[in-house]
């Protein structure tokens, strides 16, 4: 549901009859609403499994959040809209970067009205009220550090909105900042030590904790923070487990990316994971991860061709069930297929890194014809063919099969990538960002051994301390947590970091003008660089591109206040100094 699009509806219907008010009456004998409803403790919680089922957005879904964080990076490219100038407060061309500005704030809505309530009912405890509150500050907390790490300064909703309101304000980044580093806090205390799958633990607050003292620049606090999670009932896996394990031609990372595998007992590493599953009844489940359909290349499209110029691949087949129905939406860079994954030596063909190991990935040299017409039927797939190199762009490139794979639970269903749990936070990201918080210290020997304890799993070389950069953190970032951590946001943070600390150039003043995004992606993006063209897009982006509009329906329907539009984008001339206080 859109907030501000309700709101307004809202508006209309009170204007629409002003002398008569009986339309407000409710004449159902079974009235849902929020008075009759969240009345005892069964209706809080039943609202947090709300809450929980939220988180799916991220990774759930024919255009879930997650594409547009990996699109909008270094790297992946969104093919279908290159030139980010396309990207308007009105206008996001197949993507969903205005959707997920409203979407998120459907989300905290429904924080805000457990938030809000919590003291309209009798608690057994204070334990037993604080738990339930200091969940849905997490959830709310959640949301609003992806928005300020997507969009900006944005209106931090409080409470729950019980009438018509027109005057939002803008908040500053900051003050969003200090007031969600406070409510996970506060979260930390009260929430339990461990719990089912899906349900927010003091693992997940530290994690969330250790993020937002990041961005705060509070390093000392970050590394408090993620050292409570560190030396919590978690433990990164090192050894063969879960469905697959007894494959012999399989290794440790195909398992710990087995969607079925995320919130076994087994796996110690899981810190929170939406949880998605097929046998669950319809309305709580998803539609699909779509992993193979968002990340796999347009392999079986007839573009596609073989040596007579004639179309080599066919959408059926042992190739279509385990790449499925590829459409690049989140088009992997040549940067994150090989060069990452060169190191003291060792190339993506050689490296001893099981994240790039032969099994766990499928390359170009491993496509082959599988159009039964075709004279070059089985034989390795040959991009001299193709009726033009662009087409390699989006048809051809190497894929990470290890974690796109996750075939249909319906035999029936066109292989897209079925239900499946997915990670929001696991302790392999914790240590990474601990590493983080040492690098900004300059403690580079704890950086690295925390690094190396991500590597070591992966069996991949051990970096020096001498070797420890935000570059080649960033690097390890992408081998471990691809398709799974927010990377546009986390990109972003990093820059917000940069830029307050005064490092290498970078400043606030002037981050529309220059930012540390916008120079990674242009390092390490050569989309951009070779202007790559595609349905009469022109890859390009400037670094304003860094932050994401907000969508001009919000601001316009704001009638009685000001919410602020990004510098670079259409309408900021109107903005305002952001609020700093949150009332």
């Amino acid at each position: 549901m859109k907030l501000f699009k309700y709101l307004i509806l809202f508006t209309l219907l009170l204007s629409q009859s002003a002398c008569d008010k009986d339309w407000l009456k409710p004449e159902p004998l079974s009235f849902f609403s929020p008075e009759n409803v969240f009345v005892d403790k069964a209706g809080m919680e039943a609202l947090l499994i709300t809450m929980r089922k939220d988180l799916k957005n991220e990774s759930t879904g024919t255009m879930p959040n997650l594409t547009m964080e990996f699109a909008a990076s270094d790297l992946a490219s969104p093919w279908s809209q290159l030139d980010f100038y396309n990207l308007t407060p009105n206008t996001d061309q197949y993507y969903r970067f205005l959707t997920m500005f409203t979407v998120i704030y459907s989300s905290i809505k429904n924080c805000n009205v457990l938030i809000s309530r919590i003291d309209d009912i009798k608690w057994a405890s204070d334990q037993e009220r604080n738990a339930i509150l200091g969940e849905a500050l997490w959830h709310r907390a959640y949301w609003y550090y992806r928005l300020v790490n997507s969009y900006g300064d944005v209106p931090f909703l409080s409470g729950e909105i019980q009438e018509a309101k027109l005057d939002f304000q803008t908040h500053s980044r900051w003050t969003i900042l200090e007031k969600i580093r406070t409510d996970v806090e506060f979260a930390a205390e009260w929430l339990p030590a461990t719990a089912k799958p899906g349900v927010i633990t003091k693992g997940a607050a530290n994690h969330l904790l250790t993020k937002i003292y990041l961005a705060n620049l509070e390093f000392d606090k970050a590394i408090e923070a993620a050292t409570k999670v560190i030396n919590g009932p978690y433990a990164l896996m090192t050894q063969r487990f879960g469905i697959d394990a007894a494959k012999g031609n399989r290794n440790l990372m195909w398992d710990l990316h087995r969607p079925k595998n995320f919130s076994i007992t087994q796996n110690t590493e899981t810190i929170l994971a939406a949880i998605d599953r097929y046998e669950a009844p319809p309305a709580a489940r998803s539609v699909g991860l779509y992993t193979m359909r968002l990340y796999n290349c347009q392999w079986f499209q007839p573009q596609v061709l073989d040596s007579q110029g004639k179309p080599g691949m066919v959408a059926s087949g042992p190739m279509y069930d385990s790449l499925g129905r590829g459409n690049a939406n989140i088009r992997l860079t040549g940067y994150y297929q090989y060069d990452i994954w060169s190191y003291k030596g060792a190339t993506w063909r050689n490296t001893p890194d099981l994240r790039r190991a032969d099994i766990n990935w499928v390359d170009i040299h491993e496509l082959k014809y599988n159009n039964p017409a075709s004279v070059d039927f089985g034989k390795p797939i040959n991009t001299k063919f193709l009726a033009a190199q662009v087409d390699t762009f989006k048809h051809v490139y190497a894929m990470p099969h290890y974690i796109m794979y996750n075939p249909q639970d319906d035999p029936k269903a066109v292989p897209m990538g079925g239900n499946g749990d997915w990670y929001i936070f696991r302790l392999a990201e914790t240590y990474l960002l601990r590493a983080e918080a040492y690098l900004w210290k300059n403690q580079l020997g704890l950086a690295a051994d925390d690094i190396n304890k991500v590597r070591q799993r992966a069996k991949a070389m051990p970096v020096s301390a001498g070797e420890v950069t935000v570059d080649f953190l960033l690097h390890e970032r992408a081998r471990e947590l691809f398709a799974e951590e927010p990377r546009h946001s986390e990109l972003v943070r990093i820059s917000y970091i940069m830029a307050k600390a005064g490092l290498n150039g970078y400043s606030l003043t002037n981050f529309s003008e220059k930012n540390f995004y916008f120079d990674r992606v242009m390092k390490y993006n050569n989309t951009y660089e070779k202007k790559i063209q595609l349905l009469g897009n022109t890859a390009n982006m400037a670094p304003f591109h860094a932050l994401w509009p907000i969508p001009s329906l919000v601001i316009t329907a704001n009638t009685k206040g000001v919410i602020n539009q990004n510098i670079g984008y259409d309408g900021a001339n109107r903005n305002v100094p952001p609020l700093t206080k949150i009332e």
